[in-house]
């Protein structure tokens, strides 16, 4: 399935993208895609259902996030060995946790606000997926099973609140728009390999990015496993995984975003995504 949330801000209804492409209205099945919508059980359940006896929306609405409102939004750092060596910081010998506030969550074709005091506005076109099942110490081998889906997540990125000053990587991570989710959540049965899956990233029709997840220093594997050790996941929480090369603090000399410019990006087998940066 592929899982989508669309409508004006606020308003957003659930629905899912047939087999055709057409979108569908989920409404009378399940209130919203939230947290416990990604429950194992709910997935079952939404699986079931005949997408050709599903309302079709009509015309283009609004994309939203494919979910409401994550209880956790945890972001991998450094996690491929390229873009680590453009940053200028070591190699990690595990993966560099942090967290995105769930309020940074928006649309994947919404404006993307440069707020104010902002210098060095960043892009980072991520793979990210959904848990869909409690997971506490659990192994590598089993940790695709708590992996209820994946989608598309740009880490916009405020560099000098991140890195600058006292630093901390959260503070510049979790302003609002910060973090474009979707278009759509792709159940785990619809990507055979995470690990084999093409990224890239335009800024203002120009490449930035290319990548694969394959070349990832810590797999979606290794992530799950590693994250339960240190806390009990739940159904609904996000993790986005790093960025390839091509960030614009990696350009010589570096490269910000500014109002007016156009980010393009995506992941084969889970869509684009295109933001406008604007003045807050």
């Amino acid at each position: 399935m592929k899982l989508i949330r669309y409508g004006a801000v606020g308003a957003e209804k659930p629905g899912l993208l047939g087999p055709d492409g057409t979108l569908r209205d989920l409404s009378e099945h399940i209130d919203d895609l939230n947290a416990s919508a990604y429950s194992e059980e709910t997935l079952s359940s939404l699986a079931k259902l005949d997408a050709s006896d599903l309302p079709v929306v009509e015309g283009s609405p609004r994309l939203g996030s494919p979910i409401a409102r994550p209880g956790h939004f945890i972001a991998i750092g450094l996690n491929y060995r390229d873009h680590a060596e453009e940053a200028g910081m070591p190699i990690p010998a595990e993966p560099v946790v942090f967290t995105k506030a769930p309020s940074s969550i928006c649309g994947p074709d919404d404006d993307v606000r440069v707020p104010a005091g902002s210098t060095k506005l960043d892009w980072e076109v991520e793979l990210a997926f959904v848990i869909s099942r409690p997971a506490w110490q659990v192994s590598e081998a089993d940790a695709l099973e708590y992996v209820g889906g994946y989608l598309v997540c740009n880490d916009v990125s405020e560099r000098a609140w991140q890195l600058e000053g006292t630093g901390q990587w959260t503070k510049g991570k979790s302003a609002p728009t910060f973090g474009p989710l979707g278009p759509f959540v792709a159940t785990a049965d619809e990507i055979a390999d995470p690990q084999n899956l093409d990224l890239f990233l335009d800024v203002n029709g120009e490449r930035r990015q290319t990548g694969n997840t394959s070349t990832m220093i810590f797999s979606v594997r290794e992530i799950v496993a590693y994250l339960s050790t240190i806390m009990e996941l739940e159904p609904g929480d996000v993790i986005t995984t790093g960025t390839p090369p091509g960030v614009g603090m990696g350009m010589k000399p570096p490269v910000f975003l500014k109002p007016g410019d156009v980010m393009t990006l995506g992941i084969s087998g889970l869509g684009t995504q295109t933001q406008k940066t604007v003045a807050e």
